[in-house]
């Protein structure tokens, strides 16, 4: 079936992702499907449509029926519509909590700051992408109990990044902890699955978002690696950050804690 392209995007941008928008759509179509019956609808993989539809039915946006072979029916749009922006809402919400939070924490700091007149030796300012890639390297060596990290590419790493699971490995074994969190896109690419496989393997914990706001990683609530992005749209370059300041990395690891606590614990579909 052919879908245009609008109402797949706007199920999107209410949180669905784009299999689950497309099959969504196709089950508005006709009173039910079998999951083969939809995917063949959908345009969606056979192997992927069960985990596709499974998600519409926690979402509350869809409903099994068993049977000899199990039908799947959408429930009506306007209740499903109002149930997504239901979720966007608390999204919002949480956000703004953080948000707020942040801000308070923040504050002392920035007024504090307003009272030295020092350089700020604490930060060094990163351009050059091989530059960049030493500190990412130094920050993983330097850490003694704790790695957190938000993932999003393009990746500084090499893509084997072998030294990254030598510390994974490094700081399980010591007691320590490992966090990562991935965006769903990053989650498209092979070769980025096969890299979060292997660092799972060796112990880092994973949890998956749509969004993160900036690629970032964090030592031991001390040492801060960080990207800025341009903010002049379309430039695609950015300006990284190594900070050494145990304030702004406990901040930023608070930051870090709470999106953990929303993030998912397995990998949605990423976009087809």
């Amino acid at each position: 079936m052919e879908f245009e392209e609008g109402p797949v995007n706007d199920l999107v941008a209410l949180g669905l992702a784009r299999y689950e928008a497309r099959v969504y759509l196709a089950l508005v179509r006709r009173e039910s499907y079998t999951a083969a019956e939809v995917a063949r609808e959908a345009d969606v993989p056979r192997q992927r449509v069960y985990d596709v539809l499974d998600a519409l039915v926690r979402r509350r946006l869809a409903v099994a029926r068993p049977g000899r072979v199990a039908t799947f029916s959408a429930i009506a749009p306007e209740l499903a519509i109002a149930r997504l922006m239901a979720l966007q809402r608390e999204s919002l919400e949480r956000l703004d909590r953080v948000s707020a939070g942040l801000a308070s924490t923040l504050l002392p700091i920035w007024t504090d700051g307003r009272t030295h007149t020092d350089p700020l030796d604490y930060i060094e300012v990163l351009r050059d992408p091989k530059v960049i890639a030493e500190r990412f390297a130094d920050i993983q060596e330097q850490a003694g109990h704790e790695l957190l990290s938000f993932c999003k590419p393009p990746f500084v790493a090499p893509a084997a990044n072998t030294e990254g699971i030598k510390v994974v490995r490094r700081l399980r074994k010591a007691g320590g902890t490992v966090r990562a969190i991935y965006t769903h896109d990053a989650l498209g690419d092979a070769e980025v699955l096969e890299n979060v496989r292997r660092f799972g393997e060796a112990g880092e914990e994973a949890r998956f978002a749509a969004e993160l706001p900036m690629k970032l990683i964090i030592a031991d609530a001390s040492l801060v690696l960080c990207d800025m992005p341009d903010p002049v749209a379309g430039t695609g370059s950015t300006t990284a950050l190594f900070i050494e300041h145990p304030a702004l990395a406990g901040c930023l690891r608070l930051a870090f804690l709470t999106v953990w606590g929303s993030a998912e614990t397995r990998p949605m579909d990423p976009p087809s």
